[in-house]
Formats: C-alpha cells, sequence, structure tokens
C-alpha cells in the first residue's frame, strides 16, 4: 500500500528510529549519481555511550545489536533477603543514542556538504547543546549544511535565528539550508502538513551546479518498504493537531482504508 498522504504522513513520527535510518541510507543512495565524478555521498553514524556527563562518541565497524523488544520477565534471580519473594520485572531494553548524518566529501577526503535529517534527540533539551556544537563546527570550517526537520514534536533548532522565519512559514516542517559560499543567507523551505515534500537544491563547491534531493520519493519509499500501513491510524497524534487539520487527517485515512 502507498502512503496515503500527500506529503509527510505524520504518524511516521512515533516510529523515527526506524524511518531515520532508512531515510538516511535512501538520501545517500538517491544523490550518488547526481554528483560530479570526483565527489562521493557517504552515510555516517555515531553511537553515544557512557554516562550524561562524561558521553563517549564511537563509530563501529560492526555492531550486534539485541532487536528492540520489550522482553518476556528476566529469570529468576538469587534470593539475597532469605525468605522475601521478590517480585518480577519487566526488562525494557533501551538503545544508545545513534546520530547519523550524510556527508559529501571529495576524492581526497574534503568534506564539502553535510545534511542532517533532524531526529528527537537534536530537537530536546539536552540533545540541542551537541547539535549546536555540530552546527558551528560546520559553518566555521566552511562546509555547506542541510538541515531536515520532518518532526514536529520538539523546538526548532536551526542554524538561523527563530526570529528571523517570517510568520507565515512557521510550518510543521521545515527544512534550512546554509551555503558556505554565501554565509549572510539562509534558504529555507516551510512544509506545510498538507504540501508535498519538495525536492531540495544542495549546494556542492563554488564550481559545481546544485544536486537536487527529491524528498517525497524518499518517505513513500520508506513507507512502503517498512509497512507502515499496519500502524494503530486510529491512534491520537501529539502534539495534537488543529481541528481543521485534524478533520483533514480523519478524511485521507478514511478514503484509504486505514480508518473506518
Amino acid at each position: 500500500m502507498k502512503n496515503p498522504f500527500p506529503g509527510m504522513n505524520p504518524f511516521l513520527e512515533e516510529h523515527w528510529q526506524d524511518m531515520h535510518m532508512r531515510l538516511t541510507m535512501y538520501s545517500a543512495d538517491h544523490l550518488q549519481p547526481r554528483l560530479p565524478g570526483d565527489l562521493v555521498a557517504r552515510a555516517e553514524e555515531q553511537v553515544i555511550i557512557g554516562s550524561e556527563g562524561r558521553p563517549t562518541a564511537l563509530r563501529p565497524d560492526v555492531k550486534i545489536v539485541e532487536p528492540y523488544s520489550l522482553h518476556e520477565p528476566s529469570p529468576s534471580l538469587p534470593s539475597a533477603g532469605g525468605d522475601i519473594a521478590f517480585a518480577e520485572p519487566l526488562v525494557v531494553m533501551l538503545e544508545p543514542d545513534v546520530h547519523r548524518w550524510i556527508e559529501i566529501v571529495d576524492s581526497a577526503g574534503k568534506l564539502i556538504t553535510v545534511i542532517e535529517l533532524l531526529s528527537p534527540k537534536n530537537k530536546s533539551e539536552d540533545g540541542q547543546v551537541a547539535y549546536r556544537r555540530r552546527q558551528r563546527t560546520y559553518i566555521a570550517g566552511g562546509v555547506s549544511l542541510v538541515e531536515i526537520d520532518l518532526l514536529r514534536k520538539g523546538e526548532r533548532v536551526l542554524s538561523l535565528p527563530p526570529d528571523a522565519i517570517p510568520d507565515w512559514a512557521r510550518t510543521p516542517y521545515f527544512v534550512c539550508v546554509y551555503r558556505a559560499s554565501e554565509p549572510g543567507q539562509r534558504e529555507i523551505y516551510p512544509i506545510a502538513l498538507r504540501d508535498r515534500l519538495p525536492a531540495l537544491r544542495v549546494p556542492l563547491r563554488a564550481s559545481d551546479h546544485d544536486i537536487a534531493l527529491e524528498l517525497q520519493p524518499l518517505v513513500d519509499q520508506a513507507f512502503e518498504r517498512g509497512r507502515y500501513w499496519k500502524l494503530d491510524y486510529h491512534s491520537n497524534l501529539q502534539p495534537p493537531l488543529s481541528s481543521q487539520d485534524a478533520a483533514w487527517v480523519d478524511e485521507v485515512l478514511r478514503k484509504s482504508g486505514l480508518r473506518q
């Protein structure tokens, strides 16, 4: 089944870990044949482990992970309290924070452009500090930056002040592009809930033409390959939609047969 929404499917936000991984890989593959011959797009990943006070960033070559699931109660533990009968806990497995992004580099390994598909962690109160640090590093290093925010939750965290965005452009979804060749300006793509996702202009070197990153086919592909028509489309979205948008979402879902 195809994505029933003309643009972003707002129900996918609750499954962003999988969506983020799919969209990162699909985007890198989408860009690769469009790049000049001496440039290459790489999907990068960094795992954050350790305590909040002293986190450690790792880039694993190979990792073996346990499926994210709700486990059965753990086997009985040795009693440390004599005749006390311990209650059996329900064990929930939590994965470490994972940062994924796309780098476009030249044949010498020089970083040209970074594409960041924002995650809930980037937009959270404690995650914004680390994300802002990466923004400053890219900009100071003369690297172009494409920031794609397809999440309604969380605070906007882009490389431009919030008050620089016109009121009419304060949409649920947003893209901001920083060109290293034009440090005093930003290119923004406001995206309303009912809009088709745009084809973005991705900057490379000053001597190169921009290349296109078409978001809509990638989200639709992730929806189909992830079998996201199996979600519970009767659940309430968070944050809540306006009454007009909620009515529109209901109409779309009923026409597609995903809601009775």
